[in-house]
């Protein structure tokens, strides 16, 4: 059976102290939480500081973006090594805002889970469709298009290690949410996806996590669905309270 995934993802959300804060008040809301595995993504520079404040819980610390090489001339930017001297075991690879802001493309995201995965994190990588593209019926080939350039390429043995999230990019901060059979759906698709290149035992063992204005109203119907693992939850992370409700569901 799929363990659940419950992740936060902050953005560039929170300072330090505020990072302390929030770990107050969220750690004892989710201590008895052991259904699901629990991943926050706070900003770089809050990482020690989640790190910390998670020691000696269930709460496993994640980062939001990673470079594919191990070190060099690339300023500012963060090798998976350096991740995991601070403490993560998770990292966000491929998010949309990366995609349409920072022009990430599919074949970066295979180097960066290579490298995350040779550094031995565990990679979240981000999939989904734009809302033109749901409108003129695309989200099945724009999904096939993103598995096969940023996945594909991976060995079974390294397939097995990754975490997939499927986030339709229309969704994300709008306060819209794809209705738990939309999300079903487009899970399925890509665990079909998964079958075809790594076989059925890799796609049965695979976690699809689905992200898009997650929030405590709706997590019940979204978890409800089998095809969906878990989620990726971004503004209603900030807050203990929200979050750990999303945990709790």
């Amino acid at each position: 059976m799929r363990r659940a995934v419950i992740a936060g993802n902050w953005k560039m959300h929170k300072t330090q102290a505020e990072t302390r804060a929030f770990f107050d008040r969220f750690r004892p809301l989710v201590a008895g939480a052991q259904h699901c595995e629990i991943v926050i993504a706070p900003p770089f520079t809050s990482l020690t500081a989640a790190v910390e404040s998670s020691r000696g819980t269930a709460i496993a610390i994640g980062a939001q973006d990673v470079h594919w090489e191990t070190q060099g001339a690339f300023t500012g930017e963060v090798s998976a090594g350096m991740l995991v001297e601070a403490g993560c075991r998770y990292v966000i690879i491929g998010h949309s805002e990366r995609r349409q802001h920072f022009g990430e493309t599919d074949e970066w995201v295979l180097r960066k889970t290579r490298a995350a995965l040779a550094a031995g994190l565990v990679p979240i990588v981000c999939v989904g469709e734009t809302l033109p593209q749901r409108e003129t019926g695309q989200t099945e080939a724009v999904l096939e298009r993103q598995f096969r350039l940023g996945l594909a390429a991976l060995t079974v043995e390294e397939f097995s290690r990754i975490i997939l999230a499927y986030e339709p990019v229309w969704a994300i901060g709008t306060g819209r949410t794809a209705t738990p059979e939309l999300a079903a759906e487009a899970h399925r698709f890509l665990r079909e996806q998964a079958a075809e290149k790594f076989g059925r035992t890799a796609s049965g063992a695979l976690r699809i996590l689905y992200g898009g204005s997650v929030k405590p109203e709706n997590i019940g119907g979204l978890m409800a669905q089998p095809e969906i693992d878990g989620v990726l939850v971004g503004g209603a992370s900030l807050e203990a309270e929200s979050f750990a409700a999303i945990v709790n569901f």
